[in-house]
């Protein structure tokens, strides 16, 4: 937008306080209507801040800004939860809310300082990439560095700082109202892995900003989705998460897109039409006025008839999204085309949403139906790990054997849901968090070597490793700990579900060795798959010679996001305990359902 200098410094004045004002009233406002306009002012702010900017130039920059925004959407799916409570719990002046205040209000005077001793008016974008030819700037490449890095980065990164200290308030409203010990984790990792993601989707030039808009609209349903204390709510979401993902599967996929991406809806919609029957079915049951709480669902007594209805109906909802064979049969066509950054969207995510679903609903709201339908749960977690493993070799896709390992590493997760014991959930819960990491940075990887030697089929590759050594290093570690290296997070995770079936006071000695031993088998089973795979990539002598303009190693990009993932893979491997110190009390308050005298 073309503006004399002095208007156009004084709107970006008036826009910043506007966002840090309603930053502030996003933590600090008592009353969640008033958050809720707090929070409108923010997101109108920084729109017109593009507006205000004409930020072509710098297109990464956006990034940042609207990762930014959609984090704050956080509270949106928990401000208007159990709004009495609110009123009743919420504490204005708290030591987070003097923190924030004090954090916000040095914020602004930096951000107030840098607005008024910059030009910004000074800066000329692309659409007026001809008058930079003309001014002097075009002999000294470094100065227009400077002139970006002074007069356009570090004002930005400002205003994302303000937009997480927002964040410290209305996550911590948010976990005083809907988001618990099992919800925590996965909300965290799926933060984590987006915001890496959308970093990782930088190579996508064609319709770039719709690609990120559906990739950050994806990531708002599964936020949602986790930190919902309504049924109703949590089914919108659940739904909501869907259309973005068909969207990037059918126009940025590879040559069998659409049906990969007709695939992918038609089991999902199928397993979602379960979901809203068992919604609209707790909702309306035993009541004059529909209630779908969470909670109020939980203390609600059923029928056995009807509560084992009810499970089974959730139950095949949440195994497609897991997935759980026989109904998984849309993961690997979906990961064989899609860009590998969705690729870790849905390898670190939406399959945590299937089991995350079944330790909310179906284990704690159905906890008699639960108890009867545990030890066939433990059956087809085992057949699935021993499955899942014993086809992956078989797959000449590179991301198709990626998928099936996953597939076999959820088996854990529904074995650990089934032992029905604390240890067994923590470890079914640490193990969504591991896979989630791990899973994402395998696909990474996996799109990163595409983009070098553009092969997907692993017998046409070979003798990678001596070109792109980095990308050799970081693809052995993490597949390291896939195949449960000690040390990693996938060892502790899997450890840990072993404990909790030999532990379970469910099942009898002789059928917990018989489990333990079968999944030995399947742990067995896993560093053939991904041992083969690291060697039909990288050692050999196809590729050693062959001429290929993108056959360079890892860029600054690549290996940050592949470190970023790769510590905590390492660090939760060494300290576990941070993971359960989440979790553990919820998971207590869970299986007392099961061991209360009022239960059968």
């Amino acid at each position: 937008m073309d503006l004399p200098g002095p208007i156009h410094d004084f709107l970006l004045v008036f826009l910043g306080s506007g966002l840090i004002l309603g930053g502030i009233g996003v933590v600090l406002l008592p009353n969640p209507i008033y958050s809720a306009f707090s929070l409108g002012l923010v997101l109108v702010c920084i729109s017109l801040f593009y507006i205000l900017l004409n930020s072509y130039f710098v297109a990464t920059a956006q990034l940042l800004i609207y990762v930014g925004a959609i984090n704050v959407l956080i509270i949106f799916a928990v401000m208007f939860m159990n709004g009495s409570e609110y009123y009743k719990d919420f504490h204005l002046w708290t030591v987070g809310s003097g923190v924030t205040l004090l954090v916000c209000t040095s914020i602004f005077f930096l951000l107030m300082t840098t607005i008024t001793d910059t030009s910004w008016y000074g800066i000329i974008w692309t659409t007026r990439s001809n008058q930079i030819i003309e001014q002097d700037l075009i002999s000294n490449s470094q100065q227009i560095g400077i002139h970006l890095s002074t007069d356009f980065f570090l004002p930005f990164e400002f205003i994302s700082i303000i937009l997480l200290a927002a964040l410290i308030g209305a996550i911590a409203v948010a976990r005083q109202l809907g988001i618990d010990g099992i919800s925590i984790g996965p909300i965290l990792l799926t933060g984590f892995i987006t915001t890496l993601a959308t970093l990782a989707a930088r190579p996508v030039t064609r319709d770039s900003r719709l690609f990120h808009f559906l990739m950050l609209a994806m990531y708002s349903g599964q936020i949602g989705s986790f930190s919902s204390q309504d049924l109703l709510l949590f089914f919108i979401m659940w739904e909501l998460e869907l259309i973005p993902v068909y969207l990037l599967l059918s126009m940025w996929g590879g040559r069998k897109r659409l049906y990969s991406a007709t695939k992918f809806i038609l089991y999902t919609a199928g397993g979602s039409v379960f979901l809203l029957i068992g919604v609209l079915g707790i909702g309306l049951y035993g009541s004059n006025e529909p209630t779908f709480n969470f909670e109020t669902s939980a203390n609600q007594s059923y029928p056995v008839a009807l509560e084992i209805l009810f499970y089974i109906g959730f139950f095949v909802a949440f195994a497609v999204k897991s997935p759980i064979i026989p109904l998984h049969t849309w993961l690997p066509d979906t990961h064989g085309e899609a860009h590998y950054s969705t690729c870790m969207l849905l390898a670190g995510i939406l399959l945590k949403m299937g089991a995350y679903g079944l330790v909310r609903i179906n284990m704690e709201l159905f906890p008699h139906a639960h108890s009867i339908f545990s030890p066939w749960l433990i059956i087809v977690g085992t057949i699935q790990i021993i499955y899942a493993a014993s086809t992956s070799p078989g797959q000449r896709n590179l991301k198709k054997r990626i998928a099936y390992s996953s597939v076999s590493h959820m088996g854990f997760i529904i074995i650990g849901i089934g032992s029905i014991s604390d240890t067994g959930l923590n470890g079914a819960i640490l193990q969504i968090i591991s896979h989630g990491f791990i899973g994402a940075a395998l696909f990474f990887l996996a799109g990163t070597s595409y983009d070098r030697i553009r092969l997907v089929y692993l017998d046409e590759m070979g003798g990678m490793a001596i070109a792109i050594p980095k990308i050799f290093t970081t693809f052995s570690i993490l597949s390291m700990a896939s195949l449960a290296l000690p040390g990693m997070s996938g060892f502790v995770a899997e450890l840990i579900v072993f404990f909790g079936i030999l532990t379970s006071q469910k099942f009898l000695l002789m059928t917990k060795i018989v489990i333990t031993f079968v999944m030995a088998i399947g742990m067995i089973l896993t560093p053939i798959y991904s041992l083969s795979m690291l060697r039909q990539m990288f050692y050999g002598y196809k590729l050693f010679n062959a001429p290929n303009s993108f056959f360079f190693d890892s860029g600054p990009r690549e290996l940050f996001v592949s470190i970023s993932i790769l510590l905590p893979v390492i660090a939760i491997g060494i300290y576990p305990d941070f993971v359960f110190s989440l979790s553990v009390e919820k998971v207590e308050a869970i299986l007392s359902n099961f061991f209360s005298d009022s239960f059968p």
